[in-house]
């Protein structure tokens, strides 16, 4: 969602402090001016983004849910198209070309979401979320004190308590309610709807602690009025908008097909669901080949890969050696991709942190929090583990157990850490990439192919144990590309798809259960990408060192891909094949 306010000038100056540690190419310059009027529109809408992607001006503002808000923020995007295609007939550059079609995407995909939306879906909005998202992209770690300072004005301006400002809670139930007489439009589906209710007193918790640990005083009234408002607003959610729930938790086939667009993936379901249960069975053969192997070096009986894996879990991590196990592993792993030239790293020092209790309700998954990528003045991204989101009923006695044990430590500071995304966005910042490619080119089959591709890079150097879990994570990903698409498309029920990634995946029950709801609730077939873009990327690298034989160099093919930014795989490809092949082909010539 987006919203309204923009400073021209602002925007402008914070384009030009975009990765000043390099000098910029001119054709960066000239993209980035390109990609102003769609951050103009961003900023205007969801100023939220604006503070996440590090525009200045906008730390004290709020999303609009205003009257008329898509059909406004439609209006907005077409305008901005008319711009975009007119910059594109004019073009000549290569790279502007590309970053000018990838706006183009972008801004069409919106279009289309909207459109789809406002024709299937009964709209509502998880209250507490957007409010301590909103806050805690003020008050992290990485947060400036200057924005510190502004959390108390958006807080301020969440509750109404600020002049101009409706009630996030009051626009909120109003967009709702204009559209309960459409009998046509779908409600949400109730166990969603239940659960992010479950977790709003966490998200209220979080904030509070969040301006606790930074000293920002003044909060008490505004999160007095905060958490009044938003036990009023469940209550009218319980009342009004659950009645409408739906427990049939399938999109529509449009919706469904496109969230599979906006992923990145651009091939059918079926052929997805093909591709990925044959991996899924060849992991499984690999699993079971390793699996007397980690017997052996862990001290663990023999057995099939399933009870080595409980073996192994059983390894359980105390609370206070979470990080120092995993900063343990950061460190050899850097040391590794240096003796072995796998790729360039940062600058910056990797930061890692355990997740809050609100951070766990919010993304119950391990992820990376990206850094600001304009303006960035030394913000870096961090890697967060997360220990799971509790069931909404209060039931602790089901405890993840997937992420707190030590062999899981390498396959997931590979992905989230580095040479995964916290290399990738930290090089961005370094290196320097348009605003388009850091920011609107950004989809799951462009970031968490590159992820998954590092886990593969870094998989032959780790204990056995960490290869092994990094095959079940593999096998994990497999099972996401085909669970997803085929309960979404009525093909398996929920049952028998947590069997599968209880029995054979290996996941605790938390897990799984958040799996299926990630597939059927908060994301439906974003899980597909990961597996589709390493896929990508390891088809790429085969075509180019079938072409380059002993010519092809890991570190400088790796390097080149981390400098494209998150180009789409086509793009990318035809990169490799116009650039990269020519320039080694060239460079090993002259030698």
């Amino acid at each position: 969602m987006f919203r309204r306010l923009i400073l021209a000038t602002a925007v402008t100056f914070a384009i030009g402090g975009l990765h000043a540690e390099t000098a910029q190419p001119a054709w960066i310059a000239r993209s980035n001016a390109d990609a102003q009027a769609l951050l103009d529109v961003t900023a205007r809408f969801s100023p939220e983004s604006a503070t996440d992607i590090g525009l200045k001006g906008f730390d004290e503002k709020t999303v609009d849910l205003g009257p008329d808000v898509d059909k406004r923020q439609r209006a907005a995007l077409v305008d901005v198209r008319t711009k975009v295609n007119k910059r594109l007939a004019e073009e000549k550059d290569p790279n502007v070309k590309q970053d000018l079609q990838i706006l183009l995407k972008q801004i069409d995909g919106n279009i289309k979401g909207i459109d789809l939306n406002d024709k299937y879906l009964l709209p509502w909005f998880d209250a507490g979320q957007i409010v301590f998202s909103g806050e805690f992209s003020l008050l992290n770690a990485e947060s400036t004190p200057e924005q510190n300072k502004a959390a108390l004005g958006r807080l301020k301006c969440y509750v109404g308590m600020t002049a101009g400002c409706t009630a996030l809670v009051d626009q909120a139930r109003a967009r709702t309610t204009e559209k309960l007489g459409d009998k046509a439009l779908l409600g949400p589906v109730k166990a969603d709807v239940e659960q992010k209710l479950g977790n709003t007193q966490r998200y209220v918790d979080g904030i509070r602690k969040l301006f606790a640990e930074k000293k920002i005083a003044g909060s008490d009234e505004a999160m007095a009025k905060l958490d009044q408002q938003l036990k009023d607003y469940n209550a009218w959610v319980k009342k009004v908008v659950l009645p409408h729930a739906r427990t049939d938790f399938r999109l529509p086939e449009p919706l469904y097909a496109y969230n599979l667009e906006q992923v990145g993936l651009d091939i059918s379901p079926h052929d997805l669901i093909d591709r990925a249960q044959l991996e899924f069975m060849e992991t499984t053969y690999a699993l079971q080949m390793l699996a007397p192997v980690v017997a052996k070096a862990e001290g663990l009986p023999n057995g099939d890969y399933r009870d080595v894996l409980k073996a192994l879990k059983k390894k359980q991590l105390a609370k206070d050696k979470v990080e120092p196990t995993y900063h343990d592993v950061i460190g050899k792993i850097e040391e590794t991709i240096r003796q072995q030239r796998i790729v360039e790293l940062p600058k910056r020092q990797m930061a890692m942190r355990l997740a809050s209790e609100a951070e766990n309700a919010r993304t119950p998954a391990p992820h990376m929090d990206p850094p600001p990528f304009v303006g960035n003045t030394g913000q870096r991204g961090t890697f967060v583990l997360t220990t799971g989101n509790p069931p909404a009923d209060g039931d602790k006695t089901q405890m993840y157990d997937d992420f707190t044990f030590e062999a899981a430590a390498w396959t997931l500071t590979a992905h989230e850490g580095r040479p995964g995304h916290e290399l990738q966005f930290a090089a961005m910042v370094e290196q320097g990439v348009s605003l388009t490619r850091s920011l609107f080119a950004f989809n799951s089959v462009n970031v968490e192919g590159w992820a998954l591709y590092a886990e593969a890079e870094m998989m032959p150097y780790e204990p056995p144990a960490g290869q092994f879990i990094a095959l079940q994570f593999r096998l994990l990903r497999a099972a996401r590309a085909f669970l997803d698409p085929m309960l979404n498309l009525g093909m398996i029920d929920r049952d028998r798809a947590r069997e599968i990634l209880v029995h054979d995946v290996g996941l605790s029950e938390p897990m799984a259960r958040q799996e299926l709801d990630r597939y059927t609730l908060n994301s439906p077939g974003q899980a597909t990408a990961y597996f589709y873009g390493y896929t990508r990327i390891l088809q790429l690298r085969a075509e180019t060192q079938t072409k380059l034989g002993d010519r092809f160099d890991r570190k400088a093919f790796n390097d080149f891909l981390i400098a494209q930014g998150l180009l789409p795989p086509d793009l990318l490809a035809e990169a490799v094949r116009t650039r990269f092949i020519p320039e080694q082909e060239k460079k090993a010539k002259k030698s």
